[in-house]
């Protein structure tokens, strides 16, 4: 997989570089500013961008931004952001054309769950933090749902699969399936098998619930 990593720290620019050459991917070019983080993607065309929320030129939201302007272009394009603190503002909108992931720094530590939402983010899915999660649920009245299903809707929210699911909260996947149902019932949202729109939905939802 060929990345561009758009991020204004050196150390922990280089230390991300490192831990993905390492783990075989490519990495196509390295952005210390939104600006040049741009014009690297369309230079490079990579399979995905990884992205700093807080970068130069004005250190607020310009790698967010800068997100959004890539998305615009390239649509296919994986894109990953990541963030020192929740900030859930630019989650559901980016999230909402998929391919997209949103994870605090701190979970690059846990180099195997991080290298598979990489994956799952260029592959087409979504991958979200489960602090970020928690925090979108926690601001939407979601009365309606039980404690069981708010858990399954956070895991369904990270991008996991049903069997995913099953195995984190040690259920059946059957069961994992009637409470998927239940929930997308609950919520007015149509049923699909694929994973990431069950995302997209779960998010839409709480965007304007």
């Amino acid at each position: 997989m060929r990345i561009v990593i758009g991020e204004d720290s050196v150390l922990f620019r280089e230390g991300l570089a490192r831990l993905l050459a390492d783990a075989g991917h490519e990495i196509a070019a390295k952005a210390p500013d939104a600006p040049s983080l741009v014009e690297a993607v369309r230079a490079q065309r990579p399979d995905l961008a990884i992205v700093d929320i807080r970068m130069p030129p004005d250190g607020t939201d310009d790698g967010a931004r800068a997100a959004r302007r890539i998305r615009k272009e390239f649509p296919r394009l994986g894109i990953v952001l990541l963030s020192q603190h929740v900030e859930t503002r630019h989650s559901v909108e980016l999230v909402s054309s998929g391919r997209f992931g949103y994870l605090l720094k701190d979970r690059v530590l846990d180099v195997d769950d991080f290298l598979d939402a990489l994956r799952r983010v260029a592959g087409g899915g979504s991958a979200l933090d489960p602090e970020v999660v928690a925090r979108l649920i926690g601001q939407n009245p979601l009365d309606s749902l039980t404690r069981r299903e708010r858990e399954v809707l956070g895991l369904m929210a990270e991008g996991r699969t049903n069997v995913g699911i099953a195995r984190r909260l040690w259920l059946t996947e059957r069961t994992v399936e009637t409470h998927v149902g239940s929930i997308l019932t609950k919520l007015g949202l149509a049923a699909t098998d694929e994973d990431h729109r069950r995302v997209l939905a779960v998010l839409a939802y709480l965007d304007t619930a």
